[in-house]
């Protein structure tokens, strides 16, 4: 009985396939194996475009406009923005965990050094992902002299566990920034600048809070993006950066939104704005994306070098927004920018150490 019932099965089947006809067989045996392969190559790519049916935007932030001339007096400047003026500037602490930017943490301080009562940073002997790193900052300390009457450095042990979320790390690390800011010595109302090195604040945005009166108690900020130098500009929608009036108990360095306020045009974020590739190249293997890297070719120098020069994406990605007419609009290299105004003054001051970062400078340093 079981033996016929195979039989009959296999009759079965031998009819089905001598009702398929050759197209058929080269659909199935080429075309189902090619859309796999293809779904493997692109798969990150094909989940991003489709993003707007499965995520909904998050809820639009309050721009307030943001007023500033060099010739126009603080008082009138705050008045501009719905607020008073102060008797004396309030202290402000910049916070930042650090990695290995030392060009950009130059322009960085020396851009907010004016107005800074505190620069406190934090270095870790392990990257986001668990990868021992030399503690950059310590080695390079000499270069920046010209803060350390004002400098809390810290450092602290990684745990090196490569298998854990890097975001786990992450926020271990911010902790222990948090631990770093009391002992600098912030207090209740002074401003707290969160932000990764690469988000800058410009000097005036910094002036114009420690200034005014009854500024928000969080205070996002909305600065111009751009990506391996000031010659792309990705778009003015950086948000992640901020500024607090500083509560014993309450305030917490963290690295996502936290309020609905946010000023706008009040400075630069320049990410993977590094003067070697090889610091391209551990970036992309050490920070909290480096999932993104899904072929060992992506690493490759030369393609790296490509990718920089054409303001492609390095990890050819698509971007990361809500709306297909958003997406579609920002598909394809980013488009070559030729001003250089309005940047970091120290930058232009010192253009020619730093000319990597200015516009018709796309090619690195290979060290």
């Amino acid at each position: 009985m079981l033996q016929e019932s195979s039989r009959l099965s296999m009759s079965r089947i031998r009819c089905i396939l001598r009702g398929i006809d050759f197209k058929t067989y080269i659909f199935v045996f080429v075309m189902i194996p090619t859309c796999i392969f293809g779904i493997y190559l692109h798969g990150q790519k094909i989940s991003y475009f489709l993003r707007p049916l499965w995520e909904s935007p998050p809820k639009p932030f309050h721009d307030i406009p943001h007023y500033y001339h060099e010739n126009v007096s603080m008082e009138t400047l705050c008045k501009l923005h719905g607020w008073g003026i102060r008797e004396f500037p309030r202290r402000v602490y910049d916070a930042v965990l650090f990695s290995n930017e030392v060009d950009i943490l130059t322009l960085r301080w020396q851009e907010l050094y004016p107005y800074i009562t505190q620069f406190v940073l934090l270095e870790s002997n392990s990257t986001f992902t668990g990868i021992p790193k030399p503690m950059v900052f310590a080695s390079n300390r000499d270069q920046f002299k010209f803060v350390e009457p004002r400098l809390t450095y810290g450092t602290i042990g990684g745990r090196f566990k490569k298998a854990e979320n890097p975001f786990v790390e992450e926020a271990l690390q911010r902790v222990a920034l948090d631990q770093l800011l009391k002992i600098a010595g912030i207090t209740d109302d002074d401003l707290l600048i969160m932000s990764d090195v690469d988000e800058i604040p410009s000097r005036h945005t910094i002036n114009l809070l420690r200034w005014c009166d009854d500024i928000p108690q969080v205070l996002h900020l909305r600065l111009k993006n751009y990506l391996y130098s000031f010659e792309f500009l990705v778009d003015n929608n950086s948000w992640r950066a901020s500024v607090h009036r500083y509560q014993t108990g309450k305030t917490r360095y963290a690295h996502y939104r936290q309020s609905d306020e946010i000023l706008a045009d009040a400075g630069w974020h320049c990410s993977f704005c590094f003067r070697h590739i090889s610091e391209f190249i551990f970036k992309m293997k050490a920070y909290s994306h480096n999932d993104r890297v899904r072929f060992s070719h992506y690493l490759n120098p030369k393609r790296i070098q490509r990718v920089i020069c054409k303001g492609a994406d390095l990890f050819d990605m698509l971007p990361e927004e809500y709306t297909f007419k958003e997406i579609i609009g920002k598909m394809g290299p980013i488009p070559h920018s030729y001003s250089a105004v309005h940047l970091p003054s120290f930058l232009l001051e010192n253009a020619d150490k730093y000319k990597f970062l200015l516009p018709g400078n796309c090619m690195r340093e290979s060290g």
